[in-house]
């Protein structure tokens, strides 16, 4: 489902690589933690798989499709199937939550529909139930800046899920929220994957949440690829290594 091969990345002649010859596989349905220091590349990893960064060398593949290849509309028909979660939420905090979660299908409606919030019924419908499954049923009307954080990744999780991906991927989904609220959503992330088949890519902090609920690690350090395999092996000692490791 999610190839990359020899994926490079450097933002700046001269400074060292963001990504170096990154390289793996994900398969479908596959749950995998993105684990590293801060400024390890994760960031980077992730947005080259979603296209929103094209590598300097390498490629990528979603779906059998070359993102790095990909241009204009094809590779916008490219991320309507990665559904993207980020750690400050990037809802828009004046519009009700209904209207936020719909916005995940704002690429297959004309600008002019879009602005004028004239969405078809069905898509209407399963906004509705998508909060219900992500435990906000009753708040379609309250506005993105009255929830809490917690509330709010719920609610771009649904906007997510609205795209009907094939790809998760989340950008420390659950840094900026309490312990507490950080495992439900977890919990919520992992039920999504499984029941909707998807094949999911979470960049953590917190190991034992990614020793909970990832059956997969995959640590990034200074750039480069320095585990990939099963979590129940990713030892201490491993982990020392990994967050020791100079970032790049």
């Amino acid at each position: 489902m999610i190839t990359l091969a020899n994926v490079t990345k450097r933002y700046r002649p001269g400074d060292q690589p963001a990504l170096s010859g990154a390289s793996f596989t994900v398969g479908p349905g596959e749950l995998v933690a993105l684990l590293g220091p801060s400024g390890a590349g994760k960031s980077t990893l992730l947005r080259c798989i979603n296209g929103l960064v094209r590598p300097d060398a390498g490629r990528v593949t979603v779906a059998g499709q070359d993102v790095t290849a990909a241009s204009g509309r094809e590779l916008q028909g490219a991320r309507r199937h990665i559904g993207m979660i980020f750690q400050e939420f990037h809802l828009i905090d004046r519009l009700p939550v209904l209207t936020n979660v719909i916005s995940g299908r704002f690429g297959r409606y004309p600008f002019w529909r879009a602005a004028l919030g004239l969405w078809d019924r069905q898509d209407v419908t399963e906004a509705r139930e998508l909060l219900a499954r992500v435990g906000l049923a009753g708040m379609e009307g309250a506005l993105a800046r009255e929830l809490s954080g917690g509330q709010r990744q719920r609610v771009a999780i649904a906007r997510a899920m609205m795209q009907e991906p094939q790809v998760l991927l989340g950008d420390e989904p659950v840094s900026s929220l309490d312990p507490v609220t950080a495992r439900s959503v977890m919990q919520l992330l992992k039920s999504l994957s499984t029941e909707r088949g998807l094949t999911t890519i979470l960049s953590l902090h917190d190991v034992t949440l990614a020793r909970e609920f990832c059956p997969r690690a995959i640590a990034v350090s200074a750039g480069r690829i320095l585990y990939d395999g099963p979590m129940d092996q990713v030892t201490d000692d491993l982990l020392a290594h990994i967050y020791s490791a100079p970032a790049a």
